[in-house]
């Protein structure tokens, strides 16, 4: 297994596909047996609990960061082998809270987990240079658009200021017909890529169903590319779609707590909130 067990996801515009990334990689790695938390360090524009298939009213990080509860409270398990620590949505609760809390709600996880995925919001504020240093590694996310790649470069200066380091790069929205290589968008930023998403209809399509992409059409031409990508960064054999340990959330809205999985979340429902719709 890689020694690096605490990925921050990471883009510098919105739009790019960012939580879709982390869901389905921490989804693939889920159904290769891996124990997986996914994390919405985006205090201000929280969009995973839709991802997931919930929307949490009760505990979640908002609630951690003010002093209110502990990371168990706010974590939801989905699946097998996978939790989530989805962020409110509330002004009055984001204004509540500490940012410099998710030091210590991160290594709760990095403790209990062999693998932690966290979905970083765009921009330059504190709350999104603090995930880039308590990270092992930064997955740098972009669009061939030159407008993207650009935003990259600032991803990578700010994890520089935060100390922390970038895995690589993933392109998403990939065309197989373009003549783009993506191999030099990464040498231009001087990355490693870590790999290239399609675009892909299904890939929408799972966001509105509230079901992970590789889950819900895993061997649709993104899925694989997530599955591969997963495995790349885990040293892991990729697992081939077929397994049935990591679903969806339940979509009746009867997610369990995440500690244990003895308790159901109460008031949890199966909304699917707007939320980033590109692959």
């Amino acid at each position: 297994m890689s020694h690096e067990t605490v990925y921050a996801i990471a883009s510098g515009k919105g739009g790019v596909g960012k939580t879709t990334t982390t869901v389905n990689l921490g989804t693939a790695l889920a159904q290769a047996g891996e124990r997986v938390a996914i994390v919405d360090t985006d205090l201000g524009m929280a969009n995973l609990a839709g991802f997931v298939s919930l929307t949490p009213d009760a505990t979640t990080l908002h609630d951690v960061l003010a002093g209110d509860a502990s990371i168990d409270d706010a974590t939801y398990r989905l699946a097998d082998n996978i939790v989530a620590v989805p962020s409110g949505t509330g002004l009055d609760e984001y204004a509540e809270t500490s940012p410099e809390g998710l030091r210590d709600a991160v290594a709760d996880l990095r403790a209990k987990y062999d693998y932690v995925f966290l979905d970083v919001g765009a921009g330059i504020s504190h709350e999104t240079v603090l995930p880039l240093g308590l990270a092992d590694a930064v997955v740098v996310i972009s669009t061939p658009e030159p407008a993207s790649i650009q935003d990259s470069r600032k991803t990578i200066e700010l994890t520089d200021h935060a100390g922390g380091s970038v895995a690589g790069l993933v392109v998403t929205r990939v065309h197989p017909d373009t003549e783009v290589s993506y191999d030099e968008i990464a040498d231009r930023l001087e990355l490693s890529l870590l790999g290239a998403v399609p675009e892909d209809g299904a890939a929408r399509e799972s966001v509105y169903a509230g079901t992970p992409l590789v889950v819900y059409q895993p061997e649709s031409p993104a899925a694989i590319a997530y599955r591969r990508i997963a495995a790349d960064l885990a040293g892991i054999d990729e697992p081939d779609g077929s397994s049935t340990d990591a679903t969806a959330a339940s979509t009746d809205g009867d997610a369990d707590r995440g500690d244990g999985g003895e308790a159901a979340a109460e008031d949890v429902s199966s909304a699917i909130t707007e939320a980033e719709t590109d692959p």
